[in-house]
């Protein structure tokens, strides 16, 4: 099942057909451990909506209401690799190998709800950064108790001239206004995402593909439980919290979004994030 966040309330999808929930707090609706098995309940009361040019579709915003987001980083051997070429000038190549093999993991806040841009939205690149890529990631949505309850696809934006400048600047290389997309629905299924799942990315400049590239979640070093496990160590998020997994997906080292890129990431079965980046 599928929730999307709409500008009049909240769509579930199920088998290709859409229901308005009675529910419209976002936050109340998906911070339940038992998320899927309430969604079920919910269906039973609802009618089908039929959508036309009566009955358009609503604007769908971005899957998040006041939860905050976090992003883990060297999860993906093709990111170690990546950070420590990107920082072996400033002194912190050898940062990254370690986290690599540590056992703690490397998390971050990347952003309030309030900066989070949804599908179709514009992310942006920092006027003082000279080299940025998009991040595509798997991103967990996790309940208020830490249990995993929902996917979505997050766009981890990210300069990497900022960033490998020195490691210590990796607030300044995430965290900014237009730097997180969510979206476009968050995914609520019965089982976890295999290891089979496939994330890819294509990145389309002047209406040619610049960049493509796909990786599977078996390729991540650690599991999202791990993950999510150390982030509410010692953490509370009283409406639960979105975790972006790292990303095994780096655009070679001589190619830079531009403004007017368009950025498609898709996971299934969740769909298709996409962004302009301005």
């Amino acid at each position: 099942m599928k929730l999307y966040k709409a500008e009049n309330g909240i769509l579930l999808e199920r088998d290709d057909l859409f229901y308005r929930l009675h529910e419209t707090d976002w936050d109340l609706a998906v911070n339940r451990d038992d998320l899927y098995e309430w969604l079920e309940i919910q269906i039973e009361s609802l009618i089908p909506i039929t959508f036309t040019d009566d009955v358009p579709m609503p604007e769908i915003l971005a899957p998040i209401g006041s939860q905050e987001v976090w992003a883990s980083g060297v999860t993906y051997f093709r990111s170690r690799t990546a950070r420590m070429e990107e920082s072996e000038k400033a002194g912190g190549g050898s940062f990254y190998d370690r986290v690599y093999e540590a056992e703690r993991p490397e998390l971050f806040f990347k952003s309030t709800a309030w900066r989070v841009v949804g599908n179709h939205g514009t992310v942006r690149i920092r006027r003082d950064s000279t080299w940025d890529v998009p991040e595509p990631e798997l991103t967990l949505f996790a309940s208020s108790s830490g249990a995993l309850v929902g996917y979505t696809i997050g766009n981890d934006m990210s300069s990497r001239s900022i960033e490998g400048e020195n490691p210590l600047y990796l607030p300044q290389a995430k965290s900014y206004t237009g730097s997180a997309a969510l979206g476009p629905c968050l995914l609520v299924p019965e089982f976890p995402l295999g290891d089979d799942t496939v994330i890819d990315i294509a990145i389309v400049r002047s209406g040619e593909e610049v960049f493509s590239g796909e990786v599977t979640l078996s390729q991540m070093k650690r599991k999202p439980e791990e993950l999510l496990q150390y982030l509410f160590r010692e953490m509370s998020f009283p409406h639960g919290a979105y975790l972006m997994t790292g990303t095994g997906i780096i655009p070679p080292s001589d190619f830079t979004l531009q403004q007017g890129d368009i950025v498609h990431i898709s996971i299934e079965p969740i769909g298709t994030l996409t962004n302009v980046v301005g």
